[in-house]
């Protein structure tokens, strides 16, 4: 997610509750092959405690996924991922993320390209169940002919973003797909996604739909130790809030607004008494110190 899982909270999320993989922000791969390429480097950054972990990478240049796929070689990335499922206007209006699902044939060579640079990286594909409607049926055959190492298939259409529930009976149909189409190659991994609360449910959606596994998005979002199954006190999430804060600007500073950072603290802070009053205190800090010393004033209250 934009903004969201990039360096700093990656890290956080390795070390208190690891995935099996994990993926970076989304990158622009036309940026990466432009005189912009240094400004966007800062989102390929990660730990080595991170890994396995996959870069991430949008775009609607065939040739450009090539040059990226090569970088993430370079880079030391685990795997490659293409974006083919981001709803945002400006992404769409590229030609890329979610438009691509009304551009079969251009979805097909940016996988091969990508495939192509890649070496001996896993290349997966990250989509959605349609544009405006579900159009599933067609539309993963597309995918499975250019044979990735992985689908990831969120259950809803571009046109739903994340307002209707998940369609998780379209993701199982995906996987049925996946089953009776004919390769020659090994079998592209299914994963699922969309409205996953907590490993219980992943793993009950992985089984009845019968997936290769489950990918959970806005469900990490303030929530580190959701993989690990654990639930913090109040005083273990504001330590990690501050934590996170300080990594983020350490990462980050003169690179990033400290304004995104913010857009964690809605998530951290919740659910507790005197929560809305320490999130209105923590969205007017400017910085890392600024939010240690409210959070140290509100637990001292």
């Amino acid at each position: 997610m934009a903004d969201v899982t990039d360096a700093a909270f990656r890290f956080i999320i390795a070390k208190y509750g690891k995935p099996d993989v994990m993926w970076t922000e989304f990158v622009s791969a036309d940026g990466l092959c432009s005189e912009g390429r240094e400004a966007l480097l800062h989102n390929l950054r990660f730990d080595e405690s991170e890994r396995p972990i996959v870069a991430q990478f949008f775009g609607a240049t065939p040739e450009h996924f090539y040059r990226c796929a090569m970088l993430a070689q370079e880079l030391g990335f685990d795997g490659i991922d293409v974006n083919m499922g981001c709803p945002e206007k400006n992404v769409v209006k590229q030609g890329a993320g979610a438009a691509l699902m009304k551009n079969p044939a251009l979805a097909g060579r940016i996988i091969e390209e990508t495939k192509r640079g890649a070496g001996p990286l896993p290349v997966s594909v990250k989509t959605r169940i349609g544009f405006n409607i579900k159009e599933e049926s067609s539309w993963i055959p597309v995918l499975l002919e250019a044979e990735p190492a992985c689908i990831i298939v969120h259950g809803r259409t571009k046109k739903e973003m994340s307002l209707p529930p998940a369609d998780w009976e379209a993701i199982g149909r995906v996987a049925e797909l996946a089953k009776r189409f004919g390769s020659s190659s090994e079998k592209t991994l299914i994963l699922g996604n969309g409205d996953v609360t907590d490993l219980k449910d992943a793993a009950e959606k992985a089984a009845r739909y019968e997936l290769d596994g489950v990918m959970i998005g806005r469900g990490i979002f303030g929530n580190p130790w959701l993989f690990a199954g654990l639930s913090p006190s109040i005083e273990e999430k504001l330590r990690v809030m501050v934590e996170h804060t300080l990594l983020f600007e350490k990462l980050f500073k003169d690179i990033k607004s400290f304004d995104v950072m913010k857009k964690h603290y809605k998530a951290y802070v919740n659910g507790f008494r005197g929560a809305k009053e320490l999130r209105a205190r923590l969205m007017e800090a400017e910085n890392a110190e600024e939010v240690e010393n409210i959070v140290e004033n509100f637990e001292r209250r």
